[in-house]
């Protein structure tokens, strides 16, 4: 009895020891697995812009290929737009046209107008003083009793009409001498301007057949095949600013402890196996669901992911956008 009884001791004891062992092994392997930090995987981004042109026309040329490095004012593309020609003809005729009247607004009427027009008030002048004297001698007749009223008349008559051919003739002569009015010279010159204005118009896009880099950036795309047509703002080529790059991560709420605009976070860049620093300089929330609220009565509830976005603090040589990187939080 004595024999079964401490068998039956040691099989507690036994079954004792290998409960506790498992109750440390969970406690050891939660605090272990627990502290293992999670891995946030995000990748780098590169500021991008897209050559465009404002007129349509047919690539003629293209003086770059992808992966090209370029400075800002080289030349990229060469458009051929005939129209953009055939409109500054037509915008530099206009031109010539309105300075040429606006000329001859300034200038006045020609010598051989003014001279012309001297003549004939000279003319009106000459019968206005032959039709006085004519109608003087009648005006004596007339008291004489020798002359009737109705030849006096006439002779009156006939004086004043050349006195308004004469003042009328002496206004031509002035108009002709002082030439175009103020307004007419305003007129002018608008007209002149507004022809230079379609002119410079017509220059800008023929500009634009000529396409180059505005910044320093490497060439990523090229759309067009040469002898291809495109329409006014198709992308024609993509520049890749290499000066401006950042990592971009999704981070949950609850990983964001720590993180804020301005702090310093350690990334692994596994295409080269080291570690660099990153500066946060954005963080915004991904959106959220159309009802905000909790998903389990146990008092968990929904967690948003937030964008964030960190620039290396040193230039690592090789880095490119789209390279993972890592974050452990």
């Amino acid at each position: 009895m004595s024999s079964a009884k401490k068998q039956h001791n040691n099989i507690l004891l036994a079954v004792l020891g290998f409960s506790t062992v498992i109750v440390i092994v969970a406690i050891i392997g939660f605090f272990i697995f627990d502290r293992e930090p999670d891995v946030i995987q995000g990748e780098m981004e590169v500021t991008e812009y897209r050559v465009s042109s404002k007129v349509p026309g047919r690539i003629l040329e293209l003086r770059v290929k992808e992966g090209d490095y370029v400075r800002a004012g080289d030349t990229l593309a060469i458009l051929d737009a005939p129209e953009v020609m055939a409109k500054r003809a037509q915008a530099q005729s206009a031109e010539d046209a309105a300075a040429a009247m606006s000329e001859m607004a300034q200038a006045g009427a020609r010598q051989e107008q003014i001279s012309g027009a001297y003549q004939l008030w000279q003319q009106a002048k000459a019968g206005v003083e032959i039709a006085k004297k004519s109608y003087e001698r009648v005006q004596r007749l007339f008291d004489e009793g020798v002359m009737t009223a109705q030849k006096r008349d006439e002779a009156l008559a006939n004086y004043k009409a050349l006195e308004a051919q004469e003042r009328a003739a002496k206004s031509q002569y002035d108009m002709a001498v002082n030439g175009a009015r103020r307004e007419e010279k305003k007129a002018a010159a608008a007209q002149v301007a507004r022809a230079q204005g379609a002119v410079q118009e017509v220059n800008s896009y023929l500009h634009e057949t000529v396409q180059v880099a505005q910044t320093n950036g490497e060439v990523s795309n090229i759309y067009p095949k040469v002898g291809e047509l495109v329409g006014t703002g198709s992308p024609i080529i993509s520049i890749s600013v290499m000066d401006d790059m950042w990592g971009t991560f999704n981070v949950r709420e609850d990983h964001l402890n720590g993180l804020k605009i301005g702090s310093t976070i350690s990334v692994f860049v596994p295409a080269f196996n080291k570690d660099i620093e990153m500066k946060v300089f954005h963080i915004k929330d991904e959106g959220s669901y159309a009802v905000w609220k909790a998903t389990k009565s146990t008092g968990e509830y929904d967690k948003k992911t937030f964008e964030v976005k960190a620039r290396p603090l040193t230039k690592l040589e090789g880095l490119r956008p789209g390279m993972s990187l890592i974050l452990k939080r």
